[in-house]
């Protein structure tokens, strides 16, 4: 699944295009190499994403099947931090 697909899914950002342009300006690295939006995410991936005042690590659990509602967006990955930007 596309990167910027994943983070409007999972409710990291309002809008996929939110998702782009923070890919676009390089806030969003996955592995540990700063990702372009249509960048392929598997299981297991590490995503780091600077946006919204805070940097959010997650581990990608599973990549989700059609919409997901907002509930149930947590079951898809796994929070390793979560810290604010200085």
């Amino acid at each position: 699944m596309r990167l910027d697909l994943l983070l409007n899914k999972l409710c990291f950002t309002k809008t996929r295009s939110i998702a782009k342009n923070a890919c676009d300006k390089g806030l969003v690295s996955v592995n540990g190499k700063t990702a372009k939006a249509s960048q392929n995410v598997q299981e297991g991936d590490i995503i780091l994403l600077k946006l919204y005042g805070f940097a959010h690590e997650m581990r990608v659990s599973s990549i989700p099947t059609g919409n997901v509602a907002k509930k149930d967006a947590g079951t898809y990955f796994e929070m390793l931090s979560r810290e604010p930007l200085n």
